[in-house]
């Protein structure tokens, strides 16, 4: 049984990839406890540019804090081993991560200013990076902000990028988009390497009792594999770029869904979250196990055998479906 995929030009064992998730992907012991479990590859936790830039005003406070003392004050300043910055510490997690997997290793990252997202995109290539993913994470709240903007705001984006590194880049989006097949069109065009699809933005609660804004997570539900399964269906075979599925992926049938309608990987987080890092064996078992009795004899094989280029009613993924589905539904509890 092949098990084996590519993504991003690298042979992969397995199609499971642990996302950026944040805390499983931050400590060393977690991704080798990953790599043992069957994981492809590790998307590491991804670093954000207010980090670094927090982390810069830290340093400066501590450095100019007693400049005007007397000359013993000089013991008051940090040595330069107590006091690593976010970029440092981050680059050599990649380092050390390289060191003691034989798995790829993709860097994440999530800046602000362009300037962020080359400086940042090179130094992770430099410490090792097989692959960096881009995590573009950015609610456009401006009524003035024209659609067109907020669409050549990502390809410059990527453009930067690919012309500041050599490995493969993949580009972590939103579905919020007017014309989500044109976007990943030009997002491919602009040269990403691969597509996430998709980033799940938090949503804010209200805590009644203290009046403020909570910012609560919610883990996914299974029922979030839709819409990236829907948009995979749809574009694969019209990019050249790799399709990488994520949110909702719960389940061995999650995978193979995704697989069959045309992903290269399948990216597990929340799962994770609930049922801990060893979960990704049982997936991958009964994802063999499902492959055995139905005759399947690897990944490539099923891999877009149900995207929208391949099946009967292409029309499925799009309208027609919507119309079938509310014909179909039958209420539960006797409704009439």
């Amino acid at each position: 049984m092949d098990l084996s995929t590519e993504y991003l030009g690298l042979k992969l064992r397995s199609p499971l990839v642990p996302s950026a998730a944040q805390p499983l992907s931050e400590k060393l012991d977690n991704l080798k406890r990953m790599e043992d479990s069957g994981a492809g590859a590790v998307v590491l936790h991804s670093i954000f540019e207010e980090q670094l830039r927090q982390e810069s005003l830290e340093l400066h406070k501590h450095l100019t804090n007693y400049t005007d003392s007397y000359a013993e004050a000089a013991s008051f300043f940090p040595e330069p081993e107590e006091f690593q910055l976010g970029p440092d510490a981050y680059l050599e997690f990649i380092r050390k991560a390289k060191a003691s997997l034989g798995i790829p290793v993709i860097g994440s990252l999530n800046a602000a200013t362009m300037g962020g997202w080359t400086d940042f995109a090179f130094k992770i290539q430099q410490a090792g990076a097989d692959a960096l993913e881009l995590n573009i994470y950015s609610i456009p709240t401006d009524p003035d902000l024209t659609s067109e903007a907020i669409e050549n705001s990502y390809t410059d984006i990527v453009r930067a990028v690919k012309n500041t590194v050599k490995i493969p880049v993949a580009v972590k989006i939103s579905p919020f988009f007017t014309n989500m097949s044109r976007m990943a069109r030009m997002l491919d065009q602009a040269g990403a390497d691969a597509l996430v699809l998709f980033n799940r933005f938090y949503q804010p609660d209200i805590d009644l009792e203290t009046m403020e804004v909570d910012p609560d997570i919610l883990l996914s539900t299974p029922q979030a594999l839709r819409l990236p399964m829907r948009w995979i269906a749809i574009l694969y075979g019209r990019i050249r770029a790799d399709l990488a599925a994520t949110s909702g992926i719960h389940r061995p049938e999650d995978v193979l869904k995704m697989m069959m309608v045309g992903a290269r990987v399948a990216m597990l987080c929340s799962v994770l979250l609930y049922h801990g890092i060893e979960h990704l064996r049982v997936i991958l078992d009964k994802t063999e196990a499902w492959m055995e009795e139905h005759e399947y004899e690897s990944i490539k094989q099923m891999q877009g055998s149900l995207s929208q280029t391949h099946i009967e009613n292409p029309s499925d993924f799009e309208r027609a479906n919507y119309i079938r589905a509310l014909h179909s539904y039958r209420p539960r509890g006797g409704v009439n």
